[in-house]
């Protein structure tokens, strides 16, 4: 009997000294919305659109003018050889077909690399939580936000959103 109360004292004492969870949340939302790299990055891409859209928008003017005169030209046909008029008008129509799908290629193409971009800003966010995480001692450092509230609750010093952000900004800063 003696053995075993010798045992539990022993487990009792190893078990007290065992050191508890380190644990931290980041607000997922606010470390990528507030993150600089992120901001710069939407600013470019923002500039990238504005370009896009003054060159469509100055393509779609000439075409207009184009099929404002082929169209001139179409009703002048039509009373001496109709066929020629509407191969013009289907020349017209063609070429804004065509037009309409380059836009709207580049405006895809514009959106998968700014999508390829923002993704590649998570993984470097991640990267450096969990690296954060390792280098400070934390066992668990958990994700929330207000589309997925993963936390319900943390303590106000569990919040390592604003330490995390200030660092992670910083290294961008020194990196750029």
């Amino acid at each position: 009997m003696k053995k075993f109360l010798y045992v539990a004292l022993a487990f009792l004492v190893f078990a007290s000294c065992e050191k508890p969870n380190k644990i931290g949340f980041v607000d997922n939302g606010t470390l990528i919305n507030d993150y600089q790299e992120k901001k710069d990055l939407e600013t470019k891409f923002e500039a990238k659109q504005e370009a896009f859209r003054k060159r469509a928008d100055s393509i779609g003017e000439a075409f207009q003018a184009e099929a404002q005169k082929g169209q001139a030209e179409a009703q002048r046909l039509a009373r001496s050889n109709r066929k020629k008029a509407e191969e013009l008008m289907l020349g017209l129509q063609q070429k804004q077909q065509i037009l309409q799908q380059q836009m709207q290629a580049e405006q895809q193409q514009l959106t998968q690399d700014f999508q390829a971009e923002i993704d590649s800003v998570i993984v470097n966010v991640k990267d450096f939580v969990k690296e954060y995480g390792k280098t400070n001692g934390y066992n668990y450092i958990l994700g929330t936000s207000d589309a997925a509230a993963t936390v319900m609750y943390g303590a106000e010093q569990s919040d390592l959103t604003k330490v995390i952000l200030d660092s992670l900004n910083a290294k961008y800063e020194k990196d750029n």
